[in-house]
């Protein structure tokens, strides 16, 4: 099983490069975010004559994410227990040929302070959401899934998952409080799909529009796939995609796909 996330900064704006991009590697399912539109917006046309079955949890202009299979979609969960009150479209989540798979966008955080000096609301939401996630983590381990947590994190883990670990030292997505509790989610017994695999630094799979930061390779590595120790077990592969990224009105982040080998293989 390939499974694909891509945050794709508008799935409207991008819809060329993405079907053509889906129609190319055919991960057999691909985690989209911050699709920026509701659910009966979303273009189930284009993507259905690609063979994806879809659940997509939208909302207007902002956020939005999705599950794409070509496998059958089951017990679809739309939205991150733990605040009834949280209404922003950021996490979804289904169960694909015996494996739950999430679809997730966690918030960005920034900026860190409010005008006081203390922790702005925004800051103080991402980390009672990642508080979330690692409950919601909990939960899935408690009850023995194979799953996938995949998507864009909004968290960059290591100094060289950053082209400029100083520079980034008060952001929201480095900042020691964020890390920590990256940290502690990953240390439920999880594996970073792609750190499993490769333990270099410059691999990135954010480049911002601003600053030539695609040409000169100023990235950051902010999109993961967690896996359960079930899932780890299979783990067989885990790239990063840059070609979509250099493409014209490319999304600013591209895509990481990690391949799951079936069940009872050795």
């Amino acid at each position: 099983m390939r499974i694909a996330t891509w945050n794709v900064n508008s799935v409207k704006a991008r819809l060329p490069v993405v079907v053509d991009w889906l129609g190319e590697v055919q991960p057999d399912v691909a985690l989209l975010q911050e699709i920026k539109c509701e659910a009966d917006a979303f273009p189930q046309e284009a993507i259905g004559d690609l063979g994806y079955n879809m659940a997509v949890v939208g909302q207007r202009a902002y956020n939005g994410v999705a599950i794409l299979s070509k496998r059958p979609l089951e017990d679809v969960r739309e939205g991150l227990p733990g605040d009834p009150e949280d209404e922003q479209a950021r996490y979804v989540e289904a169960t694909v040929d015996g494996v739950r798979i999430a679809s997730l966008y966690l918030p960005n955080g920034n900026p860190v302070s409010d005008a006081t000096g203390q922790l702005s609301d925004k800051y103080t939401y991402k980390l009672a959401w990642m508080d979330r996630l690692r409950d919601r983590a909990a939960d899935l381990l408690n009850e023995d899934w194979t799953f996938v947590l995949g998507g864009d994190f909004n968290v960059i883990p290591q100094a060289m998952d950053c082209y400029d670990p100083a520079g980034w030292a008060e952001d929201a997505l480095y900042r020691l409080e964020t890390r920590r509790s990256f940290r502690s989610l990953v240390h439920l017994g999880l594996v970073d799909a792609y750190r499993a695999l490769h333990d270099g630094a410059g691999a990135y799979t954010f480049w911002d529009y601003q600053g030539g930061a695609w040409n000169k390779d100023n990235g950051i590595r902010i999109d993961h796939l967690l896996l359960s120790p079930q899932a780890s077990d299979r783990l067989d592969a885990c790239e990063i995609d840059r070609k979509p990224r250099g493409r014209a009105k490319a999304s600013d982040h591209t895509p990481v796909i990690v391949t799951l080998k079936d069940r009872g293989l050795p």
